[in-house]
């Protein structure tokens, strides 16, 4: 891959996200792929890192801190930079100046953007008033991330934080530590004797600014035993040394300096509320150093009380003081907790990481195609759905209209089959299942939500899809939230009856006759994610099936799938509800069938538009009449034997 890195702070300065794109930089030269890294432009910052070329941009000194700069650079300025490097996909790194243009330039390039929040900028926003409020801050990360392709977020209440902001395809994503610079074995008794002699270091590492809190640790002053240690260097310090006037201040250190400090400790303390993650705190585990922290943010997936470390109340200094003091005065604990945080942090590495983002980026790359792909943006795109652990169900019932039903799709013996009833094959392996169809064509969710309903219910399924809509949608003005609280009262039924139950968004073809109904379908897909959230059902979302939509997939009609349609929707469904080797079997199965003649579009209105318009002015509808497929359970698989045992799809 070509991976453009948009770094919102770099070298010379050195942070969590200065260190990250490093590291990133690294692995991506290790593995074979061509980087670009962007950033403020510096004095010092470097032509070449790690092989990747490094371009800086106009930049402007942040108030406050002299050696951070923020970009100055317009979208126009960075496309002209992507339009020459041409990236697969681009990184973000802690956006939000100048990852707001990057992003902006991506759109207009159709570039894949992965975007990492790795700082709480609305917290510091807060904290500041930089010249925007919480509220703008909150806005402005919302759409950046919205615009993004992926956000990874580093800790649940970052999650829960972007979440409840409104941003969706959030994907997990830490940061790794070098276990080879942190450990045990930097722990130095010279440098205690020289820091701290005969006492318990208790110590900080990071930046000396206001929203880290390191005030906080004032009162920690007059512990019994215990001395602390700062180290960092920013515009508090000066504050902070007439405040902490027996604490020992080091300054800014990094390198071998930095590991044996940090392994040299005897508890690592963390006061900061505004952490997304807390990089420093993985550090002090992989040095065999216990942690104690704020229980908010980052640090509550990081530390483990009564494990690897204590958290405190959020406010409460005297919890601070008593869980510090309880580890100052407990030699063997401090020794077990910090036994348990090497453990905690072994796998953590960041080869581990970085393959991780690898795979973040691939994933991105897909969706993009599935973006461009769909012709109305959803309130909530199209998400891939976890694959269901493999089951095997003994009865499955189908419901829905003429697309379960199966139209345009004759079997070997003449009988007509649809998505559904292949999917009920797969789902039988080699083996039988009990499968009912009850779907009927020109059924609407009403008749889901009725008579079907009752049906199905009666039948004691273990499995049931739904697949509606469509008749709904095509009507002038429907009433989404309604169709949509029906279908949910239909799965919390099933549900509550024990069944398994995975839902389909309708869908469309590409053509011009259907780009009215376009926007209406893509309001119901995201209604019916939230009925799938909210119930526990399975989704396959058909947004994430773009080839759905091409015309080879429909029958002549452009209403109903033809073979290859059935046969991509099973499939899909299949792979979804854990069938093993789905996805192979579906890309076999298309080498033995040919791409079938397409109607003419004259003849396609003289023989299908024309009369389903005819039937809709005197009222009518093609399902008249009609019953379902199969209203009692027939065998399907390889063993099944007569007529209505066995169904040959």
């Amino acid at each position: 891959m070509r991976v453009a890195i948009v770094a919102e702070s770099f070298l010379p300065h050195m942070n969590g996200v200065t260190r990250s794109v490093m590291e990133i930089a690294a692995h991506l030269q290790r593995n074979g792929h061509e980087a670009l890294i962007i950033a403020p432009a510096a004095m010092g910052m470097p032509d070449v890192l790690h092989g990747a070329p490094v371009v800086g941009v106009a930049s402007v000194p942040l108030p406050g801190y002299a050696d951070v700069r923020v970009a100055a650079a317009g979208a126009a300025a960075i496309g002209r930079i992507l339009d020459r490097f041409a990236p697969d996909v681009i990184h973000l790194a802690s956006p939000f100046a100048l990852g707001s243009r990057a992003v902006a330039a991506a759109r207009r390039r159709g570039i894949p953007v992965v975007a990492a929040y790795q700082t709480d900028v609305i917290a510091y926003a807060a904290r500041y008033g930089v010249g925007v409020t919480t509220a703008a801050a909150e806005r402005h990360v919302a759409r950046l991330h919205r615009r993004s392709t992926l956000t990874l977020v580093p800790s649940q209440s970052s999650e829960d934080q972007l979440t409840a902001l409104g941003i969706d395809r959030l994907r997990r994503w830490g940061r790794g530590v070098d276990t080879a610079r942190f450990s045990p074995a930097q722990r130095s008794d010279a440098w205690r004797e020289r820091v701290a002699p005969g006492r318990v270091v208790v110590g900080y590492v990071g930046r000396l600014a206001a929203e880290k809190q390191v005030h906080d640790l004032a009162v920690l002053s007059d512990l019994p035993d215990a001395r602390v240690v700062i180290v960092g260097d920013g515009p508090e310090r000066a504050a902070l040394e007439r405040r902490l006037p027996d604490a020992a201040f080091l300054g800014h250190l990094d390198g071998a300096e930095l590991t044996e400090a940090v392994a040299s400790f005897d508890v690592f303390v963390h006061p900061g509320e505004s952490e997304t993650f807390g990089q420093t705190l993985q550090e002090a585990h992989a040095s065999g150093v216990p942690v104690v922290a704020v229980g908010r943010g980052g640090p509550r997936d990081l530390v483990r009380s009564s494990v690897d470390g204590w958290l405190y109340r959020p406010g409460d200094l005297d919890d601070l003081r008593a869980r510090v003091a309880d580890l100052v005065g407990d030699a063997r604990k401090r020794r077990a907790f910090g036994a348990a945080g090497v453990d905690a942090v072994r796998g953590r590495t960041w080869e581990a990481l970085c393959d991780q983002l690898l795979a973040h980026f691939r994933e991105a790359i897909e969706l993009a195609a599935v973006d461009r792909a769909t012709r109305v943006r959803r309130a909530v795109r199209a998400e891939p759905a976890p694959a269901s652990a493999p089951a095997r169900w003994g009865r499955v019932v189908a419901l829905g209209d003429s697309l379960t039903e199966g139209l345009c799709d004759p079997g070997p013996d003449g009988a007509l089959r649809g998505w559904a009833d292949r999917l009920a094959l797969l789902l039988a392996g080699s083996g039988t299942l009990s499968y009912a169809n009850l779907a009927v064509r020109s059924r609407r969710v009403r008749d889901v939500a009725g008579p079907q309903l009752a049906h199905a219910r009666r039948l004691r399924p273990e499995l049931v899809t739904i697949l509606i809509g469509s008749n709904d949608l095509v009507k002038p003005r429907p009433d989404i939230p309604a169709l949509a609280a029906r279908v949910e009262q239909s799965v919390l039924r099933l549900r509550a009856d024990g069944a398994e139950v995975l839902l389909v968004t309708p869908f469309l073809p590409y053509r011009p006759e259907s780009r009215p109904f376009a926007r209406s379908f893509a309001a119901f897909a995201t209604a019916l994610a939230g009925v799938a959230a909210r119930t526990g059902a399975l989704l396959l979302d058909t947004d994430l099936v773009p080839e759905l939509g091409r015309r080879e997939y429909w029958a002549d009609d452009l209403v109903h799938l033809a073979p290859a349609g059935h046969r991509l929707l099973a499939y899909r469904a299949a792979s979804l509800l854990g069938v093993a080797h789905a996805d192979e079997l579906a890309g076999l199965d298309e080498t033995f069938h040919a791409t079938p003649h397409q109607l003419p579009r004259r003849e396609w209105w003289r023989r299908h538009a024309l009369p389903w318009m005819w039937r809709r002015l005197r009222g009518r509808s093609a399902g008249d009449g009609l019953g379902p497929k199969h209203d009692e359970y027939v065998l399907v698989g390889a063993r099944g034997s007569g007529s209505r045992r066995r169904q040959g799809v």
